[in-house]
């Protein structure tokens, strides 16, 4: 372990609407307790920093990221330790900058809009007093390899200390944290890059840190919290040892190094220092099993034998091919699609094999992903399979658009045999919208269609709705799919949406992404465009609906169904809306209480000022000058007010030891 691991610095992720489930229910119900209850159990659980980030397409982040911060303020347990205002809208990371209390960190600025809005904001960060954290980024998009990440970052350096007179201990790099063990071979060195651009930085940036969002690194094995906690703890191990100065992660649930059991953290190591060609695949592995071992056995039960295992080749050919996919096994696939096709009397075409059975393993392997059995590569792999099943059927579809095309010479346009010249598939243009430089889903999504015989085109990140636009309409494209994962993000698509329903187009519009969801999609950009606006959970999901939407028979069921379930997400968060109103501030101090205390009947005191009065004796008290009538006890009150005693009378009576120098 590196000298630098005595003082690394833990920043809590929990309060992280994006990343943290609880705490996004809690923001979004208001529940102000138990979100600071959440902050408090991160600060509790050893973070030394709290990142807080409050982006949703459904929530004023503004409002609610000064009311947090403010509450925050009255909790010293939660205080006590810095912030990290993490938002990818300005106006939110300015908003909390004005309400914190000593230093803060801004997560975090970058060059993707170019060196004068980097100069701009990095000048009001100074003026503020904060720290900055600076992603790798620039105006080509996101740094992906060691050699980008250093180049974006040295260059960033150079203009903060050399053009803002930045403070250079101020200056926190992100390289980017890369997801490893997709399933996909371009990612497989994610980790050892970030790794080695941390080394670069400490070695040739003075003063700057260093910083890294570890939880990113294990996204391919989400549901598996055993083994996501130690690839957290050895990817940091690692790390360290390179100069990683801070990092944001689940301060409760942060393991050990040593206490790795042997065999995972080989398999563990295998992929993050990306050591053999086959450790994704036996992480996979190993991951299931771990899984497995968490539900307890039968009693007495045997381990399954070969035969049992094999027992699916029995299966009727629709179940082998589900089982196939669900399980990523190829050995198979092309016989058994072969025997689906050449019975012809079930499937006519083979388009109908690609809609029915395989659609339906396809189907099965998404609700997996969606619930968190199955994991990223196994999804990957699982496309493949579909790839060579598909591969079977391409020529026998070839032939038939063949013979669809000379007899389409002849059809009227929009018949059957006009829609049989493109019964393989359709073209789906996808991209990264304007001011968005995250392609990591989106760029699985493109494999798992192409996998699925659908002709794709991608435009890479951070693409204005005029370029997209263009492209489909020189293309054709019979979809257009929107990726993008900070909240800005969210209203390109709206404007994308706006500009679609503008120039006329009728394709379908399928949008992903971290950030966006199934309501912000209904309330925002369905609206907009009546046209079919669909939200797509996960790559896993796209051939689904993709297929629905660009079959001639299943749209309009598809369609209408989509469109009622927005509807009624409309009028639930409408509904939501209405039972807690909010009035501008104008109006509500409008309706403050006006007083006329002209009109108040107010009695006047019968003197102002001082009035001293002689000093009475203790003795006087009892005297019958303060008889009540009618009663034998002298009105001890009545005494007081009208002849108050001498502070000596009762100096002997006060008990001095809270305030002797002894006590």
């Amino acid at each position: 372990m590196s000298r630098s691991a005595s003082s690394f610095l833990v920043v809590g992720e929990r309060t992280n609407i994006t990343g943290s489930p609880k705490f996004a229910k809690a923001i979004k119900a208001g529940d102000w307790d138990a979100a600071l209850a959440i902050a408090r159990q991160q600060v509790e659980a050893g973070a030394t920093v709290i990142d807080i980030n409050v982006d949703e397409a459904l929530v004023d982040g503004e409002a609610t990221m000064v009311k947090y911060l403010n509450l925050i303020a009255a909790e010293p347990e939660i205080s006590r330790v810095p912030i990290m205002l993490d938002s990818s809208k300005w106006s939110v990371l300015e908003a909390g900058l004005q309400c914190l209390q000593g230093k803060g960190i801004v997560n975090s600025i970058s060059l993707k809009e170019g060196e004068a809005e980097f100069l701009r904001r990095a000048r009001l960060l100074r003026r503020y007093g904060a720290a900055a954290v600076v992603m790798a980024f620039d105006e080509q998009g996101q740094a992906a390899t060691c050699d980008d990440k250093v180049r974006i970052c040295t260059r960033a350096y150079h203009l903060l200390v050399d053009k803002v007179g930045f403070p250079p201990e101020d200056i926190i790099f992100d390289p980017n944290v890369l997801t490893v063990a997709t399933g996909i071979d371009e990612h497989n060195n994610y980790a050892v890059d970030f790794i080695e651009a941390v080394r670069i930085i400490k070695r040739t940036l003075p003063h700057a840190k260093t910083s890294g969002g570890i939880s990113n690194v294990s996204f391919s094995f989400r549901g598996n919290n055993p083994v996501r906690e130690a690839m957290h703890a050895a990817f940091l191990y690692h790390a360290i040892a390179a100069g990683l100065d801070m990092a944001i992660v689940n301060a409760g649930m942060l393991g050990v190094y040593e206490e790795i059991e042997p065999n995972l953290l080989t398999h563990i190591e295998d992929v993050l220092l990306n050591r053999r060609p086959d450790a994704t695949e036996r992480l996979v592995a190993l991951a299931d099993e771990i899984k497995a071992a968490t539900v307890k056995p039968e009693t007495g039960a045997a381990k399954p034998d070969t035969a049992a295992a094999d027992a699916w080749r029995s299966l009727p050919v629709e179940q082998r091919l589900a089982h196939a996919l669900v399980k990523g096994i190829d050995t198979f696939v092309e016989a058994d699609t072969e025997e689906a096709r050449a019975n012809t009397a079930k499937y006519p075409r083979p388009l109908h094999i690609i809609e029915g059975p395989l659609m339906d393993g396809m189907r099965v392997v998404g609700d997996l992903f969606g619930a968190g059995k199955m994991f990223l590569p196994q999804v990957v792999k699982s496309a493949r399979v579909m790839k060579k099943a598909v591969a079977v059927l391409t020529p026998y579809m070839e032939a038939e658009k063949e013979a669809a095309r000379r007899a389409a010479a002849s059809a009227p346009a929009g018949s059957e045999a006009s829609r049989l010249q493109n019964a393989s598939g359709g073209r789906i243009l996808m991209a990264t919208v304007k001011g968005d430089v995250h392609d990591i889903g989106k760029n699985i999504v493109g494999v798992v269609l192409a996998c699925n015989n659908y002709e794709v085109t991608d435009l890479g990140v951070m693409v204005p709705a005029e370029k997209i636009l263009a492209e489909a309409k020189r293309l054709g494209a019979d979809a257009i799919g929107l990726s993008g994962l900070i909240t800005p993000s969210l209203d390109e698509m709206v404007h994308v949406a706006k500009e679609m329903q503008r120039q006329g187009f009728t394709v379908p519009l399928l949008i992903g992404g971290a950030t966006t969801s199934p309501a912000h999609t209904a309330v925002k950009i369905a609206p907009e465009y009546p046209h079919g606006v669909v939200h797509v959970l996960d790559a896993s999901r796209v051939v689904n609906v993709a297929s629905a939407l660009l079959s001639p028979e299943q749209k309009p069921a598809f369609v209408a169904d989509l469109v009622a379930k927005q509807q009624r997400q409309r009028d639930d968060f409408a509904a939501r809306l209405k039972r807690t109103p909010l009035l501008p501030l104008a109006t509500a101090r409008s309706r403050a209480p006006q007083f006329d205390w002209s009109t108040v009947d107010i009695p006047r005191p019968a003197f102002l000022g001082r009035r001293v009065y002689a000093a009475a004796r203790t003795a006087e008290v009892t005297s019958d000058k303060y008889q009540v009538p009618g009663s034998e006890v002298p009105d001890a009150s009545l005494a007081l007010a009208t002849c108050p005693l001498d502070l000596a009378d009762i100096v002997g009576f006060i008990d001095w030891a809270p305030v002797s120098p002894t006590s």
